[in-house]
């Protein structure tokens, strides 16, 4: 009898089985990504102890040894024979009003806590892409909110009857002037970037070289040039009795500084989208305004996110600069503190500073975090 070859037919799925641990989860990851081959694993290991000998010493300071409470610099001075004392929160704790308000009146600070809530009410919604009524809230954002809050920040007079006191932007300081430059500033840079940017790509000679000699004049001046012009010498050109105020001049300088900036970067997504989509959008008897807010703008935005989100938050950093023209931003408030010999201590400066890193982290890794999430959600496959 012949052997017979005998088959099986399975009639139900195989149970799925787990993969092995060595594959999957964090030690899978790591073992692919760290501990690959004997020279990821000498790197990581170096790489370890790199990060051990930074991060610790860190943590030491900023965290073990800190002193958290106190009423002066008694408090994070070194206990004698115990080395180094550590960060001073408490000196921190204590000019916490004035790093936020700089020296706002204490008893208007009201009203700058309202342009601060108002100010997260309408962007939190903004930034939502399911948030409903997107419309009626960028109206309010971009038109409504600059107004009331500049009422609010500088004060309302009717003649004789005072609405609100009169505040001056010379007392204003902290974080305060920090957002007012940085968020004026990206408001107002981007769409004067892009029109830069389509003035740059006109077959209009006059519009095209007066957008070409904006752009390269601007990007060829440094910012704390641009900032000493228009706080020192912009003055001296203008009629005499005619004066404007610092901060709308340094308002000014950062806008169009920036959007020289901004226009460059529009104008590399301009230059990514293909010829055919401006062909198919003129077959379709659409005027260069209606080609470019339908068809071309919204895919070239979308392509360079990166590049519009890195200049917002270079922009932001810069707003530093302002000290220089007597200004007092947020580093400049935290350096005007160590003039004050009541928390005067080894320690001061390095927290101080500490501080205005960790703020400027916050906001700036943010501002990053979004446009990672924007990309992710309005890329259509040019990724790769």
């Amino acid at each position: 009898m012949a052997n017979a070859d005998i088959f099986q037919i399975r009639t139900e799925e195989a149970p799925k089985l787990a993969a092995p641990i060595s594959t999957s989860g964090v030690i899978g990851w790591m073992r692919q990504n760290l501990f690959s081959s004997i020279s990821n694993t000498v790197l990581t290991v170096i790489g370890i102890l790199i990060a051990y000998s930074l991060i610790m010493p860190f943590i030491q300071f900023a965290i073990i040894d800190a002193v958290w409470t106190g009423d002066d610099r008694t408090a994070c001075l070194a206990v004698e024979g115990a080395g180094h004392a550590g960060a001073c929160w408490a000196y921190v704790i204590d000019y916490l009003p004035q790093f936020i308000y700089g020296r706002y009146p204490t008893e208007e600070i009201y009203r700058v806590n309202i342009v601060y809530a108002l100010f997260v009410l309408l962007l939190v919604p903004l930034l939502m892409p399911s948030a409903p009524y997107k419309g009626i809230n960028a109206l309010l954002f971009l038109v409504v909110f600059p107004i009331i809050s500049y009422f609010l920040l500088t004060g309302l007079e009717f003649g004789d009857t005072v609405v609100l006191p009169i505040v001056e932007t010379a007392r204003w300081g902290g974080l305060l002037v920090t957002l007012v430059i940085a968020v004026t500033g990206i408001v107002a840079s981007l769409p004067l970037g892009i029109a830069l940017a389509l003035g740059r790509r006109s077959n209009m000679p006059i519009i095209k070289m007066v957008s070409v000699i904006f752009i390269e004049f601007w990007r060829g001046v440094p910012l704390i040039t641009v900032l000493f012009m228009s706080s020192v010498m912009l003055p001296l050109f203008l009629p005499e009795g005619v004066t404007f105020d610092k901060l709308l001049r340094v308002l000014i300088g950062v806008t169009l500084f920036s959007a020289a900036y901004m226009a460059e970067v529009v104008r590399g997504g301009l230059q990514a989208i293909p010829k055919g989509q401006y062909e198919g959008a003129m077959a379709l008897g659409l005027r260069f305004w209606q080609m470019m807010g339908l068809i071309i703008l919204p895919q070239a935005l979308k392509l360079v996110i990166p590049g519009i989100v890195n200049t917002f938050i270079g922009l932001f950093k810069d707003t530093t600069l302002v000290l220089i023209v007597g200004m007092f931003d947020l580093l400049g408030q935290i350096q005007s503190s160590f003039s004050d010999p009541n928390w005067s201590t080894p320690t001061q400066g390095h927290t101080g500073y500490l501080f205005a890193a960790i703020v400027f982290f916050i906001f700036c890794f943010g501002m990053s975090r979004y446009s990672i999430f924007m990309e992710n959600k309005l890329h259509t496959g040019h990724k790769r």
